[in-house]
């Protein structure tokens, strides 16, 4: 499905969201704290739009590894121009099996993939494992706003993005796809839980537009 997506993925999102998915992902690694010379692995990098905005934050002494499962993806996050970075670079990889040895990055990252994972929470324990002690795990995904604006969001997210994203892409059950894991995933305080059963501390939640999507950082160790 995201193979299938992957050429008009970008376009859509700055579509869909109103470009507010760059605001987003801003705020994203800005709460994640990286530092010159950091280590950061950027795990479902899509296109790469996370693992840049790192490789600018870390530097020359720094290094960014963006990982996906869609090969397709990764093809499309080699071919962008401001991808190209001597600090970074992109690998197919799987979330529940990343080869990298314990211990090995500062951050490790993941936007609008957990939900994907067949496995939230060994998805998160695995990237865990690769982050050294101290050093954190950020996540940033859709969420359930409530009230007025959850009932504003729920029609246009069944409805008006299902058809957008079709105009857009050519598959419009993609779209669908996108509400139906969104609608059903824990957010808020719920995946706060998850996290601290995983074995994380220290977590912020951060809600971004009246809960459409949340920052989770939580410290590894």
């Amino acid at each position: 499905m995201f193979s299938d997506i992957s050429e008009s993925y970008d376009l859509g999102n700055d579509v869909l969201s109103l470009g507010m998915h760059r605001l987003w992902k801003k705020k994203f690694v800005k709460l994640a704290g990286p530092k010159s010379g950091d280590r950061v692995l950027d795990v479902a990098t899509g296109t790469g739009d996370i693992a840049t905005i790192f490789a600018k934050k870390v530097g020359k002494g720094g290094e960014v590894v963006g990982v996906d499962f869609s090969p397709a993806m990764i093809a499309r996050a080699r071919s962008r121009a401001k991808n190209l970075l001597p600090n970074l670079r992109f690998e197919s990889g799987d979330a529940l099996d990343l080869r990298f040895a314990s211990n090995t990055f500062d951050i490790a990252s993941i936007s609008f993939g957990i939900r994907n994972v067949d496995n939230p929470a060994a998805g998160l324990k695995e990237m865990m494992r690769t982050v050294k002690p101290g050093g954190h795990v950020a996540v940033l995904e859709f969420g359930q706003p409530s009230g007025m604006w959850g009932a504003f969001y729920r029609f246009y997210s069944r409805t008006l993005l299902p058809f957008l994203g079709g105009l857009i892409s050519g598959n419009e059950e993609a779209y669908s796809y996108l509400d139906e894991t969104s609608a059903r995933f824990p957010s808020g305080e719920k995946f706060v839980a998850l996290m601290r059963e995983v074995g994380f501390t220290d977590i912020v939640a951060h809600s971004l537009l009246g809960g459409v999507a949340w920052i989770y950082v939580g410290k590894v160790g």
